[in-house]
């Protein structure tokens, strides 16, 4: 599909939708992960991209930043595509041609693009400590510098797996040589880097915001990760719960390739100070806050679950049983229904119980700026069950609270 057709594609979606789009599910695998199996994606579809490749535990929402998974990784591997009366044009190309009409002019104008994705992760095992680059370390290997953040959907979590915990930073006190030490008995089975470290008990509805140069070991809860669009990561553990080796490639694999053994370097990649704060939980854990005072007579209420964030943010709705409401925002966002049914505009909405892989589902879609400011109606078509829906917005929200307030 040449690009005047891609572009009359993205017309007649947005004025087909009145500008809510549709978007097919993204699946991403990493080969050192094991999947959760709580995605919803049916089991024998969870190595879809080939045992080689690893199996699925990720699902990217909103997403025009293509995953980093090494020189197999497909071309469109971690897009979104916009589906269409059974064509597709994926999310960035829409945004590359027709950006006004999906993000707003003051949005390109300001930002030049959508700068966010979202995604599921969701694995067996916990990952190892690893850090996201900042920008300037990032910017030495060509990349963004990754901020992320985390909540923790009950909807995905009908089982907490092996361990529903998640490691942060180090234990004030920790010097930077025995984080050295650590590196250097890479190859000595477990370099013990998480007896440095301290773990949180995970809580359902709750959720934590992750600077760059953050060390961070994932436990083993599914997901919700509003994030910067970039791919870069440093891991940091050699073995994970006695069970898995990590190359030492992936300390290394957005590092310079003159530094990646400079232990001095790779120390100077971490946000020091904070890693070691022994406030860290006040400064980064994060509980929902209401977007405004509940009103019952409204019919649905909505939460603030990602804010504080010069880079993204995130709102979970939820509207009662058998009521239809009109929701308004002041940007465009993304957005994944994880429980309910009804409509969202003219479309179904419905969150899937099996998705088989390439299978089109109702519960992904795209907001555009006109129809965000404008209202979108929703309806609940349950007489008992709640439908709730996660939305990921750009950085730029003017009505995301601080942290602090």
């Amino acid at each position: 599909m040449n690009d005047q057709q891609s572009l009359q594609l993205i017309t007649d979606a947005i004025a087909s939708g009145a500008g809510i789009l549709r978007l097919t599910p993204t699946w991403v695998p990493r080969s050192f992960c094991v999947p959760g199996r709580r995605l919803r994606l049916h089991t024998d579809d969870l190595y879809a991209f080939g045992a080689n490749r690893g199996g699925i535990d990720e699902r990217w929402f909103a997403s025009t930043t293509k995953a980093d998974n090494g020189p197999l990784t497909l071309d469109d591997e971690g897009l979104s595509y916009i589906y269409h009366e059974g064509k597709k044009v994926t999310l960035k190309d829409a945004i590359g041609l027709a950006g006004n009409d999906v993000l707003g002019k003051q949005v390109m104008d300001q930002f030049g693009g959508w700068m966010m994705y979202s995604k599921f992760f969701d694995n067996m095992y916990p990952l190892p400590h690893h850090l996201h680059q900042s920008d300037a370390d990032a910017a030495k290997v060509g990349k963004l510098g990754k901020p992320e953040a985390y909540f923790y959907p009950a909807q995905y979590n009908f089982a907490l797996n092996t361990y529903p915990y998640t490691f942060f930073g180090f234990e004030p006190g920790t010097t930077k040589e025995q984080v050295i030490d650590c590196l250097k008995r890479w190859n000595d089975g477990d370099n013990q880097i998480l007896a440095l470290s301290k773990a949180y008990r995970l809580k359902l509805g709750t959720g934590w915001y992750v600077p760059p140069g953050i060390l961070h070991a994932p436990g083993t809860l599914c997901t919700y990760e509003p994030q910067r669009a970039s791919d870069v990561f440093s891991m940091w553990q050699s073995l994970i719960a006695d069970y898995q080796v990590v190359d030492r490639a992936m300390l290394v694999k957005d590092v310079p390739a003159d530094k990646h053994d400079d232990y001095d370097y790779l120390i100077g990649m971490l946000d020091w100070d904070a890693n070691v704060d022994p406030n860290f939980k006040d400064r980064f854990y994060t509980e929902p806050r209401p977007a405004k005072e509940p009103l019952q007579a409204e019919g649905y209420h909505e939460n603030w679950i990602v804010y504080g964030s010069e880079f993204f943010s995130a709102k979970e709705l939820t509207i009662d049983p058998g009521r239809t409401v009109k929701i308004t925002d002041p940007v465009a966002h993304g957005l994944i229904c994880v429980q309910g049914y009804g409509k969202i505009g003219k479309f179904a909405i419905s969150a899937p119980n099996m998705i088989r892989f390439g299978q089109m589902t109702e519960d992904e879609f795209f907001v555009t700026a006109q129809a965000a400011t404008g209202g979108v109606t929703i309806t609940n078509a349950s007489s008992t069950e709640p439908l709730v829906i996660l939305k990921h917005f750009n950085p730029g929200n003017p009505e995301m609270p601080s942290r602090s307030a």
